[in-house]
């Protein structure tokens, strides 16, 4: 994969904003899953960067945190070891959903705000259909705790649901009007 300057600087752009957002978490209450806007920045940066881009921003977030840079949200914060955290599937499905979100509503292509969050709910379902998977296979056969399906959409996807939808209509509205004002700046020259 060949990336400009430009490219390794929006990359490492939004890699950041997921640091951050995720660092912000750690000051709210202690949940199995906890309330997070790195689903935005994950939607944000597929929307706004593209598949390729948008995944590897999200890819580099995750990379830093398993090399053991403190990024994520719940202890123990960073390292190889937070593969076996029951919300490490949702990290993996950020990837995923910037890389569905950028293919879906190309940035290249000036989507217009309803294809972006159309763009943005394929995203969204992604990071649950690999999140929620995820935890149930940890909290039942890693951890041992028996946790039924139904147990574990009550934890990780009932109580986020609402909000993520929120989070996925601004995300859509922000990459909107940022590729509209991209546009207009270029026909400007």
């Amino acid at each position: 994969m060949r990336l400009s300057p430009r490219d390794m600087v929006l990359a490492a752009l939004f890699a950041a904003l997921a640091a951050v957002a995720a660092i912000m978490v750690r000051y709210g209450s202690p949940a199995l899953v906890p309330f997070s806007l790195l689903p935005f920045v994950a939607l944000l940066a597929g929307g706004m960067l593209g598949p390729r881009l948008g995944a590897l921003s999200m890819l580099i977030y995750v990379l830093m945190g398993l090399a053991g840079v403190p990024v994520f949200a719940k202890p123990p914060f960073g390292g190889p070891a937070y593969v076996l955290q029951p919300t490490f599937g949702f990290l993996l499905g950020f990837i995923c959903a910037a890389w569905v979100t950028g293919a879906l509503a190309p940035p290249q292509k000036s989507p217009g705000p309803a294809r972006y969050f159309l763009a943005m709910l394929a995203g969204l379902a992604v990071i649950y259909l690999i999140g929620l998977p995820y935890m149930y296979l940890i909290v039942n056969f890693y951890l041992g705790k028996a946790m039924p399906p139904m147990q574990v959409i009550k934890v990780g996807f009932l109580p986020f649901i609402g909000f993520d939808l929120l989070k996925a209509a601004a995300a859509a509205a922000l990459a909107a009007v940022v590729q509209r004002r991209l546009q207009a700046a270029v026909q400007g020259k």
